[in-house]
């Protein structure tokens, strides 16, 4: 028995050294399907090709940003991140089968930025079903953050639709509260969730206020007979939920078409300056119009010196194809790092799990492409990470912020 003693006592001494904490030991590393021990493989669906193509830029500014992380910084905790696109044309019937491919043919790690309301809202109960984290879908309908509970494997990132309406109705109020409001909105959930939130912000006044409501389908040629119509219901001012082409389209016709100067409410997804520009050259006289901005401008000369806006420029040269002046490739540089931040907070525990409990409650980021002030956060009772946005008006040749942020959060219930 004698013997023994120290055999047991070394045995006893290296359990105790294993269970402390501290004790000097690398906890065992844990990962998940789509991990090894240099790579990390993230999939998304975007609108490469069709109605709404002019979104298609911003998966390849997130790879963009990876690009840079694994180039200059080695990757995340020494993995290098893979990301594959898919082109779904921004229709649900290609999401579905693509998506299924990226999960169980590629097996990724996680969905990172799918793109569009209806597109994202045909996967969630799959990716849901599969536990595959479905993370900062491009898309800000309401329900990502305010359904979360019955969808713990999906979180949005960018302002919800409806707090960003609600920005826009007092607006409204403050400054124009004899309109009378006519509105354009895309025929889908995407449309209706503005809509909804013009319509609560507005309050009591909406129904007064607001004399037309017109939609339009995402595959129609153009929403000219909508326009003509809210021109005829004689409203002076207009609030366009739509898309980038049928938003180009709009601002071409109320002018040039309808010969008409309304005041003109734009949604911050169609709002780039790139687009406005080439709303302009379709005959545009754009003047009275107003939006929301979260993001940094790369057009604006007030970012010429900030750090912010340096590295994104830097982050951008690594796209070729990508328009270093178009907002919708600084908005996925974005929210590529957010992605990479909770991938590095994860540290040796890389499981899905893990990385949707640090997304979904506990962000607390200060993010350099943001507008100075925004903080991308989360709890465990709060799941919108974004809800501070700055009116911004157009000033011929760019947009001017307005007053100062605007924090939305616990508005929406």
């Amino acid at each position: 028995m004698g013997r023994k003693a120290p055999g047991f006592a070394a045995v006893a001494a290296f359990l105790l050294s294993v269970g402390a904490c501290g004790g000097g030991i690398t906890p065992t590393t844990q990962t998940d399907v789509g991990i090894t021990s240099n790579s990390i493989l993230l999939g998304t669906t975007n609108a490469l090709s069709g109605a709404a193509a002019a979104y298609g830029t911003i998966a390849n500014a997130e790879n963009a940003y990876f690009t840079h992380v694994n180039n200059n910084q080695g990757g995340v905790n020494g993995r290098k991140i893979t990301f594959k696109i898919l082109d779904d044309g921004y229709n649900p019937a290609q999401t579905v089968p693509l998506t299924k491919q990226l999960v169980e043919q590629d097996q990724v790690f996680a969905m990172f930025s799918g793109l569009g309301t209806q597109t994202q809202t045909s996967v969630r109960e799959y990716l849901n079903s599969k536990k595959v984290p479905q993370l900062f879908v491009a898309t800000g309908a309401t329900t990502w953050g305010k359904d979360f509970n019955s969808n713990q494997w999906t979180l949005s990132w960018q302002p919800p639709y409806q707090g960003e309406a609600r920005i826009y109705a007092k607006d409204v109020l403050a400054n124009h509260p004899n309109a009378s409001i006519g509105v354009l909105y895309q025929n889908d959930d995407y449309g209706q969730d503005y809509l909804k939130g013009l319509t609560d912000g507005l309050g009591d006044k909406a129904s007064t206020m607001i004399k037309d409501k017109e939609s339009y389908d995402v595959t129609a040629a153009n929403p000219f007979a909508q326009l003509t119509k809210l021109k005829g219901a004689g409203v002076d001012t207009v609030f366009l939920f739509s898309t980038p082409k049928p938003t180009i389209q709009s601002l071409a016709f109320i002018t040039a078409g309808l010969h008409w100067e309304p005041t003109i409410y734009l949604n911050s997804v169609s709002n780039p300056q790139v687009y406005m520009g080439l709303a302009a050259k379709s005959g545009a006289a754009l003047k009275n119009v107003t939006s929301v901005g979260y993001i940094k401008d790369p057009t604006d000369p007030q970012w010429a010196g900030d750090e912010g806006m340096k590295l994104y420029k830097q982050v951008i040269a690594n796209c070729s194809t990508c328009n270093v002046n178009d907002g919708f490739n600084i908005y996925g540089v974005a929210v590529a790092y957010t992605m990479v931040d909770v991938i590095k907070q994860a540290g040796s525990n890389l499981t899905r799990a893990n990385i949707m409990k640090i997304a979904s409650s506990q962000l607390n980021e200060s993010n350099p492409f943001l507008l100075p002030g925004i903080k991308v956060t989360t709890t465990s009772s709060d799941h919108f990470p974004i809800m501070q946005e700055q009116v911004i008006t157009w000033a011929g040749t760019g947009w001017k912020l307005q007053g100062s942020l605007i924090d939305e959060r616990g508005t929406i219930k």
